[in-house]
């Protein structure tokens, strides 16, 4: 069976003083990928006309409006009259019927860090730099990628998960690192990361990890103050129990199963707020919040404290506010129904995509000559090139080479991913 075991790993929640347990990685390998600068139309050196170009720039910028992924994602698909699962109650009753509602964000700093995990916003003029992973570069994807120098690292200065988010509104994709620190010339390093599509929404490998445990993004179920303001979230949100066992729900790729007990969640699994639960008794932000849990639900993205869900900080939060959704017992929830659960037994098997060329226009150039890249690929998801482009749409890129340059093509589906090279020498 393909690699599927997780490790939890011991981090601080910002909001409590109390040791939890999360992971967020996949089955050790190391990789270095990616390089310094853009051309193409990458992910990265360059802008592009897309939905995403409503979304201003900087840490925590608001969305406008944008909604990451399409309406027929899991993460924004009603599930307010989805059937409930037969073992619901009894899976309520492991989590722990009378824990609360922990919000895993908010305002200010707790020893030293800000309250959340922080993400920030870049575009076209951000330089793609190099990512060396140092333990899940099997399951990850290569570099270059967009991150900026000071992008916001979670839990800094403290030890934990480190993630970093970053979304490229000029080309509309979402690039999430675990572990993460930066290196003195600009490049980072990272347990793992994970580039995500903000247009089309594609699935990870099954068994892949991402820079959450259960193989999701994390930007998409965060709880942000823009769109509590503007008076509705329109998408899940993630959210953390104590134990879970090793499987998995659609959309969630991975498993990080800490427990062997039935009735432990798997990941991917969604809770929704009964319909019939009074909220009228909470503050206007808090009922944006709780109106979608009722309509979107939770989903179980990591190992951690139970239900902590998860948010991006924001000095405007109301902390004391936030901390009366404590009073939202997990009784309150209901299982929406689970159907697949795939396991190490019955995780779907396929074909990775098949890449029939990959050419260049001249495979020997002077310095400063203009060369494209052209691919041909069956069943691809995404593809990545590197170095230099990144992650990029369509069947061709046009590269200026400084040396002479190995170029990878990576095709990536559900199933798994292929490669194929070519050399351009410059003379």
């Amino acid at each position: 069976m393909r690699r599927s075991l997780f490790q939890s790993v011991a981090v601080l929640l910002l909001v409590a003083p109390s040791l939890v347990l999360t992971g967020c990685g996949g089955t050790v390998g190391t990789q270095q990928s990616g390089g310094n600068g853009g051309g193409g139309n990458g992910g990265g050196g360059s802008q592009q006309n897309t939905p995403c170009n409503v979304i201003s720039t900087g840490q925590g910028a608001s969305l406008n409006g944008f909604r990451p992924f399409p309406s027929d994602s899991l993460w924004n698909q009603d599930i307010s009259s989805a059937d409930v699962d037969p073992n619901s109650t009894a899976i309520i009753n492991f989590i722990g019927p009378s824990v609360g509602v922990h919000p895993d964000f908010g305002a200010g700093l707790y020893q030293g860090a800000s309250i959340g995990i922080p993400y920030v916003v870049v575009d076209g003029s951000q330089a793609d730099v190099g990512i060396n992973f140092t333990a899940y570069g099997d399951e990850s994807d290569p570099g270059p990628m967009p991150i900026p120098a000071n992008a916001p690292v979670e839990g800094a200065p403290n030890p934990g998960d480190q993630h970093v988010l970053v979304v490229d509104n000029s080309n509309c994709f979402l690039y999430e690192l675990y572990n993460a620190s930066v290196n003195s010339n600009g490049t980072w390093n990272a347990g793992s990361a994970a580039v995500w599509d903000l247009e089309n929404g594609e699935q990870r490998p099954w068994t892949w990890t991402s820079a959450d445990a259960a193989g999701l993004p994390i930007f998409p179920g965060l709880i942000r103050y823009d769109e509590v303001a503007a008076g509705q979230i329109q998408h899940a949100i993630r959210f953390t129990v104590q134990s879970s066992r090793p499987a998995i729900v659609p959309p969630a790729s991975h498993f990080a199963g800490n427990s062997s007990n039935a009735l432990a969640p798997p990941m991917g699994m969604k809770l929704r707020l009964t319909a019939g639960y009074d909220i009228s008794s909470f503050s206007a932000s808090n009922q944006v919040i709780l109106t979608a849990m009722k309509k979107y639900g939770l989903i179980v993205a990591d190992n951690g404290s139970s239900m902590f869900i998860g948010g991006a900080p924001d000095d405007r939060w109301n902390n004391d506010d936030l901390h009366n959704l404590l009073q939202v017992p997990a009784s309150a929830f209901e299982v929406v129904q689970m159907n697949p659960i795939y396991t190490a037994a019955n995780v779907p098997q396929g074909a990775s995509p098949a890449i029939s060329s990959f050419t260049a226009t001249s495979t020997t150039v002077s310095s400063g000559s203009a060369v494209t890249l052209t691919w041909q690929a069956t069943d691809a998801a995404y593809y990545i090139i590197s170095p230099q482009i990144g992650a990029v749409r369509g069947n061709s890129v046009s590269v200026t080479p400084a040396q002479t340059t190995t170029y990878t093509l990576y095709a990536t589906n559900q199933f798994g991913r292929n490669t194929s090279t070519i050399t351009i020498t410059v003379q």
